[in-house]
């Protein structure tokens, strides 16, 4: 089997050591099982841990001139690219705190010279093995993780798909709103005021849950949600009431959980709160200013540009200027100025997404 050939199919063992006798011991020792590299130096064995192939286990000593095992290990452990490499220290140093400071500084075994061959195959041997699973786990993990994440999102996509359709509406609809919360979002948090309150993963969690902004309107009739004309002031405060509707559902999920947890709390509050208006005058709670939780802000200019622009059953779309001068005029009294400003901002994305997820209703 030729060099090239070791290094596909045989695992990187990486000996640090200063003595070019001990270096000799080893390489002879481990080169028919594994591919091995050799450094005489910590400053040297640093650079080689980065090195193609990886190593998948080093072998260190610890009494060297330039930089000591400890260090070596110590800076190996702080690298992101060499922190999951196993590290087993070899040396002469016999004493228990010598051995807890090794442990101390990342490393995962101690073999004492002089070296026993058997010994250093075994311990080389069963630190593969357990880095092996602990990759295989960490992999299984991250894999079982994107999948619920996904079983998530498509059954959120699924719930609010649902609440839409008895509205006539588009799963389109859905994407376009959680997007121009996502968009106002990312604006936003350019600004100091709001940078700290809007992290990345905050973002993500609105742009998750606003698609259940309406979930509540699956507990209002049809004769109400699918009337073409004008509601009477009573069939209105029938239709008000599915934000209380959708946020009691999000309340009973929270409770099965039994634990608080912030992607329902935030789908609680735009679905409770998202009618509500900057001066007070909405429902269901006449809550104002930032009073208002900022998710339900977000979703109020999102929903309000989305209606204003699509076709419903009771009107007919407005174009994308008009519909921003009309939402510009209702700055301070429906809508949060800041967020007004930022949707002025990036208006021409919130056109570009509402063509992309655009309504086809002849298909």
């Amino acid at each position: 089997m030729n060099e090239m050939s070791d290094v596909i199919h045989k695992q990187t063992i990486l000996v640090i050591d200063d003595k070019p006798e001990n270096l000799s011991i080893i390489n002879a020792l481990l080169k028919e099982f594994y591919y091995v590299k050799v450094s005489t130096s910590g400053v040297d064995g640093l650079k080689v841990a980065q090195s193609l192939p990886q190593p998948s286990l080093i072998l260190l000593d610890i009494m060297m001139p330039d930089i000591d095992g400890y260090e070596v290990c110590r800076q190996l452990k702080a690298n992101p690219v060499t922190e999951n490499i196993p590290v087993i220290f070899l040396t002469a140093k016999i004493h228990m705190e010598d051995e807890q400071r090794g442990f101390d500084v990342g490393a995962v075994d101690y073999i004492v010279k002089p070296i026993s061959p058997p010994i250093v195959l075994a311990r080389v041997q069963t630190h593969l093995f357990l880095s092996d699973q602990r990759r295989f786990l960490e992999y299984q993990v991250e894999q079982r993780t994107r999948e619920i994440a996904l079983i998530q999102d498509v059954t959120i996509f699924a719930l609010a798909s649902l609440a839409e359709t008895r509205d006539n509406e588009t799963g389109n609809h859905i994407r376009r709103t959680q997007t121009y919360v996502k968009l106002l979002a990312e604006k936003l948090c350019e600004t100091p005021r709001y940078a700290a309150m809007l992290t990345p993963t905050v973002i993500d969690m609105y742009y998750k849950s606003a698609p259940l902004h309406d979930i509540g309107k699956v507990g209002i009739p049809d004769r109400i949600l699918l009337k073409p004309g004008p509601l009477s002031e009573d069939e209105y405060a029938i239709m008000k009431n599915h934000s209380k509707l959708g946020a009691s559902a999000l309340i009973e999920a929270e409770k099965l959980i039994g634990r608080k947890n912030n992607f329902l709390q935030y789908a609680r509050e735009i679905a409770m709160w998202h009618h509500e208006y900057w001066d007070g005058s909405g429902y269901p709670d006449g809550l104002s200013g930032e009073n208002i939780p900022l998710s339900a802000r977000l979703m109020a200019i999102a929903d309000v540009y989305d209606a204003l622009i699509s076709e419903r059953v009771y009107k007919g779309p407005i174009a994308h200027d008009i519909a921003v001068q009309m939402m510009v005029e209702e700055r301070g009294t429906h809508f949060d100025p800041d967020i007004i400003d930022a949707f002025v901002a990036i208006q021409d994305k919130f056109k570009q997404v509402a063509e992309q997820y655009a309504d086809h209703r002849n298909e």
